[in-house]
């Protein structure tokens, strides 16, 4: 079994959370551990806390993840994974009414050619792009809707401030391996899986490749926790993970 690790710095989504409990009312109680004790740095119960094989890579890609009010919250989320593994990653809470100003100028910040990442099936064709081609001179920001379905389709018409960005929709070939929250759709992934296919279109294979390494080992992780059981750390999952941060 892992041993717990010190909890790393805050990053993002971590801060995203403190800030949104720090606004609730009651208190957010996830289910597991003693007392719903968990890992601040991984949110898993300490026993199989993840945090000493956390890979923080440096991409040219960022990522921006726009979140459902209650994401920042949930032990499942994988938008935290992305955080984990992607350094420079950004992290909002999405609201109908208001938008963050430092989300604004992260959009407009000419570093970076945003891309929306959403199915082009529900774009005007004119927005829709499939590939990863920056200017000169630009680095990719992916923004993902971090969400359930339906709250991601009304975070897509409700945010007029993205209109005006290119749309990237996604076609993989593979279905989604997810299995700590599953959509009704086959073709849905999550946040941390599109995350790393649009890694892959970045040119950057092996950030891809150890975020969804990091993805099999958290939901092991996960799931060995919510079933009382212990993590087998000497499986395919963990020993993938291994060999991409080693070669990193």
């Amino acid at each position: 079994m892992t041993a717990p690790a010190p909890s790393p710095a805050p990053h993002a989504v971590s801060r995203l959370r403190a800030e949104r409990l720090a606004r609730s009312a009651k208190p957010f109680l996830a289910r597991g551990g003693p007392k719903g004790e968990r890992c601040a740095g991984c949110r898993l119960v300490p026993s199989h806390c993840l945090c000493a094989l956390r890979p923080t890579l440096p991409t040219r890609a960022g990522m921006c993840l726009l979140m459902a009010d209650i994401e920042p919250l949930k032990p499942s989320n994988t938008g935290w994974l992305i955080a984990d593994v992607v350094a420079d990653t950004y992290a909002f809470g999405w609201a109908r009414t208001e938008v963050h100003p430092d989300l604004l100028a992260l959009l407009a910040d000419p570093q970076w050619q945003p891309y929306v990442v959403f199915p082009g099936e529900f774009v005007e064709p004119a927005r829709v792009v499939t590939q990863v081609a920056t200017a000169e001179g630009k680095r990719p920001l992916f923004v993902l809707l971090d969400a359930t379905w339906p709250e991601a389709r009304k975070m897509f018409r409700k945010s007029p401030y993205l209109n005006h960005l290119p749309v990237l929709s996604l076609a993989p070939e593979q279905l989604s391996r997810y299995h700590l929250r599953r959509s009704n759709r086959t073709d849905h992934f999550c946040t941390s899986e599109v995350g790393a296919l649009c890694l892959e279109l970045a040119g950057e294979l092996h950030a891809a490749q150890t975020l969804e390494a990091y993805l099999d080992v958290f939901t092991h992780h996960y799931l060995q926790a919510k079933h009382q059981l212990p993590v087998d750390d000497s499986d395919a999952v963990h020993q993938r993970l291994r060999d991409l941060r080693g070669a990193g």
